[in-house]
């Protein structure tokens, strides 16, 4: 899987950018934020999100990690593709998005075009446990967090611990014991199982 490209921006638009890396032109679907944050550079680096499938092989690009992971979080929705993800993250900033989760703000997600009452309840509803805001201009994502658990877990499960025992135990060291790499939540787990 693709992480990250670095390259010559050659064409910038709304939707997406090409970016030449050694004589290869990579079309990469892009946010409006994306955008804004590529124009008037020459050289730009994305960080990547690939959905290969039978009939496509689609590249997301997004300037920073908290982007890419709502990104990769909204994908994660029942009924949220690729586009419809980049489509809320055009719309809405990161800060907002996560401010509208925590809040219950329905009818902000859902003025989002193309997304109906149903289609933003479920976003609230799949997402509120994995982000949290705390007061206003202090962002405390999980997200973050959320990304910590995903590969502190990744880790534990390739050990041979069980995925359930493993997730609750890495919560609970995220939280309480205020963890914030994913090495130390592995030797705090490891002690704990």
């Amino acid at each position: 899987m693709l992480e990250y490209i670095s390259g010559t921006v050659k064409t910038v638009t709304p939707t997406y950018v090409v970016i030449d890396n050694n004589g290869i032109g990579y079309f990469i679907n892009i946010t409006l934020y994306t955008c804004e944050q590529l124009k008037g550079n020459s050289n730009a680096v994305l960080l990547l999100h690939e959905i290969i499938r039978e009939d496509t092989h689609d590249l997301f690009g997004f300037f920073h990690e908290e982007e890419r992971r709502l990104f990769r979080l909204l994908i994660s929705v029942s009924g949220v593709g690729a586009n419809t993800a980049r489509v809320i993250l055009s719309k809405l900033q990161t800060d907002e998005l996560v401010q509208a989760i925590v809040n219950n703000d329905v009818k902000l997600i859902q003025s989002v075009k193309g997304i109906g009452a149903k289609s933003a309840q479920r976003v609230i509803v799949d997402l509120q446990d994995k982000v949290s805001y705390d007061g206003i201009g202090n962002e405390n994502n999980s997200v973050q967090d959320n990304s910590l658990m995903d590969e502190a877990l990744s880790a534990l499960v390739m050990l041979g611990f069980a995925k359930n025992t493993v997730e609750k135990q890495i919560k609970k060291i995220i939280h309480d014991d205020g963890a914030s790499s994913v090495e130390e939540i592995v030797k705090i787990a490891l002690r704990r199982l």
